[in-house]
């Protein structure tokens, strides 16, 4: 590793008698002749005070800001967007936060090439957040790692510990009359104490994991609780771990290459977390050029034992973890199973499995299972095809789920209507819900469709039911539920085929996603289709629209082809 001058970009800035006007810019905001010359490290915070996942990132920064300081670098604090998907669920503010991915890291990348930061770290908190600040550090290319806000504390209710996982599902449990409205509403001021993203093996702490396992983020960080005593010293100790960084001149790069993808996947198989990370590592790998395709999730869960017993299939939380040794028992299995490449560097400049061999597993901690005795064979991630799929989608199947389902299709064209007729009880067991015209461009932004996962578990019918949709999942759900279902049905995909009562079969161990009509019905119906008018036609949505890609290739935004 060749060693790079610790002020390779910002010298162009604030260096020599031309860079003048620079310096005296940042003098009338209190930075000295001698801050202006030491290198420069980019802080890039996703703070908000919307929701709880980022809200204590305006803290963590100052931490980390000193850390820095006492390394020998000044830091520069900006700020970027954020969308709490558990907040705009199940609303037309829920199409924002896909969308907000790609925002969040044009946003990074942009303040970094104009500020010519000589290194950076992210911090990070929600769903969104995560993969968006790592693709806009991918971009750059500029050492750095990505910092985890932390995950929320659990609730407490009724004598066991709560996520919003649980809250979800008991809008479906009030509707049905299965739970009464002062439950509900105790549950309610109860699920959520504090600051943190939520609290289960849910999107942001599967992504959290994943950004460790990949090398972007400290190993070990993202089990400390945003609320913990111990994430100020973490804060600290990655201002400094950045300017080492910059100093061994290590590039993200560097470390993102496609054997670190892999221990990435196996992170998220192994440990049965949320089929978003799916999209989130395809649009990172495209940052890097790596060659990850949707059935290498596929691949390496197969062959990855789930080991980690946590929610939304599990019983465990993310602090739980935390407390039996953090991410790095997880990665100890890993290494120890042959399941992941241990060379792999990592930020710290350790290989993975160095890093995996730090954590300090406590005596009997139950969160994760031995070795040899794995919750599951095989790991949480899979991809079916088939007629209703040619270019595949995801199923968790991280708990106790059914291998098959054979039903009806009870066919919507947006979520809204889907929730509305389960809130009313019109779904029957055995039914296969499908909800269209919610992917990449038909929402667009592919909503999550937590809503109506949760409330049909709320109703007793998850062990019942089916769902497939071109739209996403919350890491929080559960049953047996197929996502990213591509092409979707706003550019024709099968999907937009299938008519009210058509038999959908589901085939998990064959990897098959069918509706078994004949081919040449679905061909004369797919000959029928014409494309819905778009829901918008400015704005953000609209460029979004123009420039998004399949969920089979991450939707990532990307200048058309000419």
């Amino acid at each position: 590793m060749t060693t790079l001058d610790p002020r390779h970009r910002s010298r162009a800035l604030y260096e020599g008698r031309d860079r003048s006007p620079a310096r005296s810019y940042l003098k009338a905001i209190g930075f000295t002749d001698e801050d202006i010359a030491r290198p420069i490290i980019g802080i890039a915070s996703t703070w908000t005070e919307t929701m709880p996942c980022n809200f204590n990132l305006r803290g963590l920064a100052e931490h980390v800001k000193r850390g820095v300081r006492e390394a020998g670098g000044t830091p520069m604090e900006f700020n970027t967007i954020a969308i709490s998907d558990g907040i705009t669920m199940g609303t037309e503010g829920m199409k924002t936060s896909l969308v907000s991915r790609e925002v969040i890291a044009d946003s990074i990348e942009l303040v970094g090439r104009g500020h010519m930061f000589d290194a950076m770290v992210v911090l990070v908190g929600c769903d969104k957040t995560i993969p968006g600040g790592a693709m806009a550090l991918l971009r750059l290319d500029v050492p750095g790692v990505v910092l985890y806000g932390g995950s929320i504390q659990p609730g407490r209710f009724q004598g066991r510990d709560v996520t919003i996982q649980d809250l979800f599902e008991a809008v479906g449990a009030n509707a049905a009359g299965r739970m009464t409205d002062a439950d509900l509403k105790e549950l309610e001021d109860r699920t959520c104490p504090g600051a943190g993203a939520c609290g289960g093996q849910f999107t942001a702490n599967t992504m959290a994991m994943a950004l460790e396992f990949l090398g972007l983020s400290p190993m070990g960080t993202a089990s400390i609780a945003a609320t913990d005593p111990a994430k100020d010293a973490v804060g600290s100790d990655t201002g400094k771990l950045v300017m080492d960084v910059l100093r061994r001149g290590l590039r993200p790069r560097a470390i993102a290459t496609h054997a670190a993808f892999e221990n990435a996947i196996a992170g998220v198989a192994a440990s049965g977390g949320s089929t978003n990370a799916v999209l989130h590592l395809l649009a990172l790998a495209r940052e890097v050029g790596v060659p990850l395709t949707i059935d290498d999730f596929d691949r390496v869960s197969r062959r990855t034992p789930l080991w980690a017993d946590l929610k939304p299939g599990g019983r465990f939380t993310a602090v739980d973890l935390g407390r039996a040794g953090g991410t790095g028992v997880v990665a100890q299995r890993l290494v120890a199973a042959g399941l992941a490449d241990g060379r792999t560097v990592t930020a710290s400049g350790r290989t993975f499995a160095e890093e995996a061999a730090r954590a300090v597993e406590r005596s009997g901690q139950e969160v994760v299972r031995p070795l040899d005795r794995p919750l599951k064979p095989t790991g949480g991630l899979v991809i079916l095809r088939g007629n209703l799929a040619p270019d595949g989608c995801v199923v968790k199947v991280a708990g106790h789920e059914r291998l098959r389902h054979a039903g009806p299709a009870r066919v919507f064209d947006r979520e809204e209507d889907a929730m509305a007729a389960v809130t009313r009880r019109e779904i029957r067991a055995g039914d296969v819900v499908v909800i269209r015209y919610e992917g990449p461009r038909g929402g667009p932004g592919m909503r999550e469709m937590l809503g109506v996962t949760a409330a049909l578990v709320g109703e007793g019918l998850g062990e019942h039911v089916a769902l497939l949709t071109d739209g996403r999942f919350s890491g929080a759900t559960r049953g047996l539920m197929a996502g990213h279902v591509a092409p979707e049905a706003a550019v024709g995909g099968p999907i937009a085929a299938v008519e009210e009562g058509d038999p959908i079969r589901f085939d998990i161990e064959a990897r098959r996603l069918d509706v078994e009509v004949p081919e040449v019905t679905l061909r004369e119906r797919l000959a029928r289709w014409r494309p819905p008018p778009p829901r918008y036609t400015s704005g953000v949505f609209a460029k979004y629209v123009a420039l998004v890609s399949s969920a089979a290739e991450g939707a990532v935004t990307r200048p058309p082809v000419s």
